[in-house]
């Protein structure tokens, strides 16, 4: 394994925090104010594009797009997705349910990817292998239950943002209790 330096490593962690504290944060609104319609459909809205966003920053701060392509794919899919749910947001809920499935399975192959080749520079990279292929199993629940004749709302939504919360969360930790063994076996 070629293990990274601890600035990139240090990077990683804080990326994995902030993924973290962004979906606990979008559950908690989901859960409290979710049932407003208008708002819903804004986080709704805010979900895949942060997700475009962080991806993007993540990709720019470990060399570009260009040497991140699943970063890179996962950048243009969520971008899209971000249209796509605006879009269904003004047709129906189950319109927005299928779209959230199509994305878990894309998105959560991507990083099922990354995750597989950040685990030779960076190890501990367990749990976002997890959560690739979780997410990549709740999208096409998410597509099963669309198709259902139950109206679907963001609560819906909110176990797959709960479970990417937890992943981010152990995936963060994991690092961070690495750095602290390497640190006191170097002492």
């Amino acid at each position: 394994m070629q293990v990274q330096s601890s600035s990139q490593t240090n990077w990683l962690r804080s990326y994995y925090f902030a993924r973290a504290i962004f979906s606990i944060a979008w559950v908690a609104a989901a859960v409290a104010v979710g049932a407003h319609p208008a708002i819903a459909a804004i986080l709704l809205i805010i979900y895949p594009a942060w997700d475009a966003i962080a991806n993007l920053v993540d990709a720019r701060a470990n060399g570009g797009l260009k040497v991140n392509p699943s970063q890179s794919l996962n950048v243009a899919a969520s971008t899209v997705m971000t249209i796509v749910v605006i879009l269904a947001v003004m047709k129906d809920n189950h319109a927005v349910l299928a779209a959230f499935g199509i994305w878990a399975i894309l998105s959560g192959l991507l990083q099922l990817y990354t995750g597989v080749r950040r685990w030779r520079s960076y190890g501990a990279q367990w749990a976002m292998v997890l959560s690739g292929a979780q997410s990549t199993l709740a999208g096409g629940f998410m597509i099963s239950q669309s198709l259902g004749a139950q109206m679907p709302g963001i609560l819906d939504i909110a176990p797959y943002a709960s479970f990417g919360a937890f992943y981010f969360l152990v995936s963060a930790i994991w690092l961070t209790v690495a750095a602290n063994r390497g640190a006191g076996a170097k002492a």
